[in-house]
């Protein structure tokens, strides 16, 4: 039980520190073209990519989990699921 508590939870650290390192890239693309240099779109894009798939990834595992936990609202949820919730009479808090 507890290893695979510990392995979610390494799970969800590796795309948020590729966010973290994704955010770092652009940033850095950014500052270097304000010291004089020419702006280097590969490394800004790469960082962008890295970026949004942490965000999109944590995020999506976040809504899922709360789905699950019926904390969405109605109407960011399946049709079918809707139906299930509004049947058993459960919605968000």
């Amino acid at each position: 039980m507890i290893y695979q508590r510990l392995l979610a939870i390494l799970l969800l650290c590796i795309p948020g520190a590729a966010g973290i390192y994704g955010w770092k890239l652009m940033k850095n693309a950014i500052f270097d073209t304000l010291a004089g240099e020419s702006f280097n779109w590969l490394v800004f894009v790469g960082g962008l990519i890295l970026f949004c798939g942490g965000l999109f990834f944590l995020g999506g595992f976040l809504f899922y989990r709360d789905a699950k936990n019926n904390d969405v609202q109605p109407m960011l949820l399946p049709k079918k699921r809707k139906q299930q919730v509004k049947a058993s009479g459960k919605g968000t808090r």
